[in-house]
C-alpha cells in the first residue's frame, strides 16, 4: 500500500501588455514591449492539495485513488479594442474568477487470462466539482466603473467509466473503452435574471484501437475514439438548444517500425470532427461557439540513437482545418515541428538542443489575415555529481523576434474611424533568456 500527499502555492502580480495591434509597433507608435493600454496586467494565486492511494489487493488486482483540491483567483485587467466601443473611457475590462474545485478519480484494474489471452479489465469513476464566482467589469485606470456580469457557477461532472486491453495473440492486440459523463449546472446572477437557471446534461463516448504485430519490427494501428468539450454554463442558460457537451470524433491510421538498426519510425494519417468549434471574440476577450468544423493531417515522428551517447528525435506535423462552411479555422496550425538532440556523457554531463517550430497559419475564416510563424531554439545543459545536480539553460537562442499569442479582431486606436481597424493582435514571444539552477538531492 502507497500513500501521499502533497501541496503547493503560487502567488504572481504583473503589468503587461495583452494583445497588442500590428499597425501601432509597425507606425512606431509602441515597441513590440510596449502597451496600448498601460494598466494591463493582474495577480493571481493558487493552492493545490492532492492525495494518492495505491493498494494492491494481489497480484492481479491494483486499486488506485486520486484526490485533490484547488483554491484559485484571478484578477485580470485588458484591453481588447481600446477605443472601439468606449471612444471617452477608453474598453478596459477586469475580469475577476475566484474558485474552489475538487476531484476524485478511483479506478480498479484486474488482469486475467481468459482462454490463453492476456486481459486487463480496468473500471472506475471520475468526479468534479468547480464553484466560480465570474465578474466582468468595465474599468479606467483599473478603477470600477460597472459589472457587466456578476455570476456564481456550480458544475458538477460524474464519469464512470470502463476498459479492456485484450490481447488474444502476440500479434494482436484490442483495446476498448467506454465512459458515461454527466454534467449539471447551476447558474445564479446579481446583474441579469435571464442567466439564473439550471441544467443537466448526459452524453456517452467510446474509445478502440486495434493493433497488429509486430512483423519484421513493424507495427500497424488503428484508433477510434469520441469526446467533447463543455460549453459555458451561462451561454447554455440564455440559449437552452446550444448543445451543451458537442460532439468530437477522432480516427487514427498509422505503422511504427524499427526495420533500421537504432532507428524509430512512425507515420499517422489522422482526422479530427468537431461539433461544435470555439472562436475567441475580441469584444470581450472570451470564446464563443461556431459550427461544426473538420481537421486532418499527417504525424511523422523519429528517434535515432546516433552513437551510444547521442541521440535525435523529432516529429512533423501537417494539418488541414476548415469549417463545414468552407471557412478556415482561425490560428489552426497548418504545420508544427519539433526536434531535440542530446547527448549524455559518461562523466555527468548532458546537453540538450531543442527546435520547436509553427508555420504560418490564417488568423480569421476568410483567409485574408495571417498569424505569423515562428522557429525557436533552446540549448541547456546539466552537470550532477554525487548528490549535487547544476543547471543552465538559454532559451530562444538566436534570439528571434516571435509572436506567442496573435488573434485578428478589431480595435480602434485614438483618431482611427469609428468603426475601428481589423489587424492582427499578438504577444510578444521572450526575447533569448538565460537561466540556471542548483539542486541538491537527498
Amino acid at each position: 500500500m502507497d500513500l501521499s500527499l502533497w501541496g503547493s502555492y503560487y502567488r504572481a502580480s504583473w503589468h503587461g501588455s495583452g494583445q497588442i495591434p500590428e499597425r501601432a509597433v509597425r507606425a512606431g507608435l509602441i515597441s513590440r514591449f510596449g502597451a496600448i493600454d498601460s494598466n494591463e496586467g493582474g495577480q493571481t494565486q493558487r493552492a493545490n492539495v492532492n492525495l494518492d492511494w495505491r493498494w494492491r489487493l494481489s497480484d492481479d488486482q491494483l486499486v488506485t485513488i486520486h484526490v485533490y483540491g484547488t483554491y484559485y483567483t484571478l484578477s485580470l485587467f485588458d484591453n481588447f479594442t481600446f477605443f472601439l466601443n468606449n471612444p471617452d473611457t477608453g474598453d478596459e475590462i477586469n475580469q475577476r474568477d475566484t474558485r474552489f474545485l475538487a476531484g476524485f478519480d478511483g479506478q480498479y484494474e484486474h488482469r486475467s487470462r481468459p482462454f490463453g489471452a492476456d486481459l486487463t479489465s480496468s473500471a472506475g469513476l471520475q468526479y468534479r466539482v468547480d464553484t466560480p464566482h465570474v465578474v466582468l467589469a468595465n474599468t479606467v485606470q483599473r478603477h470600477l466603473l460597472a459589472r457587466v456580469q456578476d455570476v456564481r457557477i456550480v458544475e458538477q461532472s460524474y464519469s464512470p467509466f470502463v476498459k479492456f486491453d485484450l490481447a488474444p495473440t502476440n500479434w494482436l492486440r484490442v483495446v476498448t473503452g467506454a465512459r458515461g459523463d454527466i454534467f449539471t449546472y447551476d447558474v445564479t446572477s446579481k446583474l441579469n435574471d435571464a442567466l439564473n437557471g439550471d441544467v443537466t446534461r448526459a452524453r456517452p463516448n467510446v474509445k478502440a484501437s486495434v493493433v497488429l504485430g509486430p512483423f519484421r519490427q513493424t507495427e500497424l494501428f488503428a484508433n477510434f475514439g469520441t469526446g467533447f468539450h463543455s460549453n459555458d454554463a451561462r451561454a447554455l442558460i440564455q440559449q437552452p438548444g446550444l448543445p451543451a457537451l458537442p460532439t468530437a470524433r477522432g480516427y487514427e491510421f498509422g505503422v511504427k517500425t524499427r526495420l533500421l538498426p537504432r532507428v524509430e519510425f512512425s507515420a499517422t494519417y489522422w482526422m479530427l470532427d468537431l461539433a461544435s468549434e470555439l472562436v475567441f471574440n475580441g469584444d470581450d476577450g472570451t470564446t464563443e461557439a461556431r459550427g461544426p468544423s473538420h481537421r486532418e493531417g499527417w504525424e511523422f515522428a523519429t528517434r535515432m540513437t546516433l552513437l551510444d551517447w547521442l541521440t535525435f528525435s523529432g516529429n512533423v506535423t501537417t494539418t488541414r482545418a476548415r469549417f463545414d462552411t468552407g471557412g478556415a479555422v482561425p490560428l489552426a496550425p497548418r504545420v508544427t515541428a519539433q526536434a531535440d538532440v542530446t547527448a549524455r556523457l559518461p562523466w555527468g554531463l548532458a546537453t540538450s538542443l531543442a527546435m520547436r517550430h509553427v508555420g504560418n497559419r490564417f488568423a480569421d475564416e476568410d483567409r485574408t489575415q495571417t498569424a505569423r510563424g515562428y522557429t525557436i531554439f533552446d540549448l541547456t545543459a546539466r552537470y550532477r555529481y554525487r548528490a549535487l545536480e547544476a543547471f543552465i539553460g538559454i532559451e530562444n537562442l538566436t534570439n528571434v523576434e516571435w509572436r506567442e499569442a496573435q488573434l485578428a479582431f478589431t480595435s480602434r486606436l485614438r483618431g482611427e474611424p469609428a468603426a475601428g481597424v481589423q489587424d492582427i493582435h499578438f504577444t510578444p514571444g521572450t526575447p533569448r533568456a538565460v537561466l540556471g539552477g542548483v539542486a541538491l538531492k537527498f
